[in-house]
């Protein structure tokens, strides 16, 4: 059974989503899979986020993060394991870019460990170095830095 069957749906996050957001993304950092996201950050950039909510619970999330008006990132995506592979991150990566394309953005970019999901989306391998807004905004902080084992990728509308 596919996610949109199973009554899933995606909405932008409100504030009492914020904790279920965080412990996802603790969930994926314990893993080395993403960095954490604290409840306060996930609160400080709220309207930032996307859930996936099925049965009045949060079984996904994920993030955008605007670099220029024609430049966006979408991030921390993750998804419950038990609901993995049922077409959640899907529908949250394409709401993502409905709204990015809705704000004009015409180039977005992940950096992931699993390019096979990605790449079914339609994105492309590229040089990290091709987003050098990122790399001064976040991965300065990143514990990987010089060791970064993600893979980044690009989509143009």
């Amino acid at each position: 059974m596919n996610a949109v069957e199973s009554g899933v749906f995606v909405r932008y996050a409100r504030l009492a989503d914020a904790g279920a957001i965080a412990a996802l993304t603790a969930e994926y950092a314990r893993d080395g899979i993403m960095l954490e996201r604290s409840a306060e950050n996930v609160i400080e950039n709220i309207r930032n986020f996307f859930v996936a909510e099925l049965d009045g619970k949060i079984i996904g999330c994920c993030a955008v993060a605007f670099y220029t008006s024609r430049l966006a990132e979408i991030r921390s995506v993750a998804v419950l394991m038990q609901h993995k592979r049922k077409g959640t991150g899907r529908m949250l990566v394409e709401k993502a870019e409905e709204i990015l394309k809705e704000e004009g953005v015409t180039e977005v970019f992940v950096l992931t460990l699993n390019p096979g999901f990605f790449g079914g989306l339609g994105y492309s391998e590229i040089k990290k170095e091709y987003f050098p807004q990122k790399i001064w905004r976040d991965c300065t902080h990143c514990p990987k830095l010089m060791a970064c084992d993600e893979i980044a990728m690009v989509k143009r509308f």
